[in-house]
This record gives C-alpha cells, sequence and structure tokens, in this order.
C-alpha cells in the first residue's frame, strides 16, 4: 500500500446536509405557527361577541341615570353588579377608573374598567381588560333612550373581543347574559319603586 493509498480513504458521511434541513424546516413550521397565531388573533379582535339586553322603564332618562350612577346603592338592589364605586377622583367622566364586583353563578369576580363615555341620562360605556388586553376585552354600555311619554329605554350591552372570547362565548351567554336581565329588571323596579 503506498502512502497515497492510505490517504485516499473515504472521508466519513457529513451530517451537514440534514441538520440544515431540520432548521429550515424548524424555521418554516415556526413561521407558519406565527402566521396562524396571528390570524386568530387579528379575527378574534375584529369578530366581536355580543351581549344585549333591553327593558322599558316608566321615568325619566334622568331618573333612570341616578339609579344606574349609585354605585354606592348597588349592594342594595343590583343582582349582577354587586358592589361598585369610582377609585380615581371622585366624579364619574371618560378616563376615570371605577371597580366593580361581578356576581354570577360561576363565581364572583372584580374588574377595573376605564369610562368611555358618561353622558347624564344617556350613556355610560367603560371598556375591561383581562391581562394584557388581547386575551379579552369587554366594551360595556348602558344607553337610556326615550320610548315613549314617560318610557325611556334602557339598553344594556357588551362587546366583547380577544383570544380567549370563542372559548367562553357559551359560559357568557348561558351565565353573564341572564345577569344582564336580571339588572335591569332590577333596575326597572328601583326606578319606578322610587316615584310611586
Amino acid at each position: 500500500m503506498t502512502p497515497t493509498q492510505v490517504l485516499a480513504r473515504p472521508a466519513p458521511p457529513t451530517t451537514a446536509k440534514p441538520r440544515r434541513r431540520r432548521r429550515r424546516w424548524a424555521l418554516v413550521s415556526l413561521s407558519g405557527l406565527a402566521v396562524v397565531l396571528g390570524g386568530y388573533t387579528w379575527w378574534t379582535h375584529t369578530h366581536a361577541v355580543r351581549l344585549t339586553a333591553s327593558v322599558e322603564i316608566k321615568a325619566a332618562p334622568e331618573e333612570v341615570w341616578k339609579v344606574l350612577t349609585d354605585f354606592s346603592a348597588y349592594p342594595q338592589w343590583n343582582p349582577f353588579m354587586t358592589r361598585g364605586e369610582i377609585t380615581s377622583g371622585d366624579r364619574l367622566r371618560p378616563g376615570a377608573t371605577i371597580r366593580i364586583r361581578l356576581d354570577q353563578p360561576s363565581g364572583t369576580s372584580t374588574m377595573t374598567p376605564e369610562v368611555l363615555s358618561a353622558r347624564p341620562g344617556h350613556e355610560l360605556r367603560w371598556l375591561g381588560k383581562l391581562g394584557p388586553g388581547w386575551l379579552v376585552d369587554g366594551e360595556h354600555r348602558f344607553l337610556i333612550e326615550k320610548a315613549g311619554p314617560g318610557v325611556v329605554r334602557l339598553t344594556q350591552s357588551e362587546s366583547f373581543t380577544g383570544v380567549l372570547v370563542p372559548i367562553a362565548e357559551g359560559k357568557l351567554q348561558d351565565e353573564t347574559l341572564p345577569k344582564f336581565r336580571a339588572m335591569n329588571s332590577a333596575l326597572k323596579e328601583r326606578v319606578e319603586s322610587a316615584r310611586r
């Protein structure tokens, strides 16, 4: 055997190509996952779940507003929002925060939404967030409108968006919507009984 024959042995197989393929496959998979998750997040923020309940009340808009915004009296009559208070300043105005305790069949929770609109006798609207804001956002609204002579319609609604909303949609329909109706009925009773 000559020295050149010894050096001519075949080199061991390299693993560089399979490693590159695995890396490329991992990057493509991660990119695909990012696109799917991004698309899902976008979809859940553009396709809100909406709950709405209305009630007609024999009263003036200002009378309904007075009861609705008297958070300190909530424990006396409200079966859904059993406690409430303004936590930033002493006035209900856009930018203020409020603390609301919710009682539902699945348990009690507390939220601290930011007031978006507070138009006496017409509209109270706030935005509550669970987590950083993309998990669940709920824009809650009370709209007071004249429905006829001496009658107003109170509409309580909420639009839910976020990545957890599709998972919780059934619970929102089964637990939260009936609580909207119960609160509306209790508010009607409270306002109308004060007029008697």
